[in-house]
């Protein structure tokens, strides 16, 4: 699989995510149903706690990129949905670490939602990778 960015400004690198990626190669496609911070029975967890809800949509992220053989690095499309902005910004660095030692900067929309599916979450993500 290759992958070129697509930047025709540079500030969105800066903040850790391109504008465009073209992926040409790649033979498989996956797309990834927005992950919380649910735990493995299915049961929310982290009640108003934006970093720790975070940090659990990440890993059930990594989980389903597990199962289908794929990393983070795989990540080419990220959508992240919230309950309040300005809190997650404050705890973004959690999201962007992670990404950031996979190496990889995904196309990224984020959106301030009313409320999600379950009650107490705060923070959804969903993607699309590539192999």
């Amino acid at each position: 699989m290759e992958r070129n960015a697509v930047n025709p400004v540079s500030w969105s690198v800066e903040m850790g995510f391109n504008q465009g990626e073209v992926v040409s190669g790649h033979s498989r496609t996956l797309y990834i149903s927005g992950q919380t911070a649910m735990s493995k029975e299915g049961k929310p967890e982290h009640d108003g706690d934006m970093a720790a809800q975070l940090a659990l949509a990440v890993d059930n992220i990594e989980a389903v990129l597990a199962e289908a053989g794929m990393t983070l690095s795989n990540l080419v499309r990220l959508n992240v949905y919230t309950t309040d902005v300005d809190v997650l910004f404050q705890h973004y660095g959690v999201l962007a670490g992670r990404l950031g030692a996979a190496g990889v900067a995904p196309t990224t929309t984020m959106l301030g939602v009313t409320r999600l599916a379950i009650p107490g979450q705060m923070v959804e993500l969903e993607g699309t990778a590539v192999a």
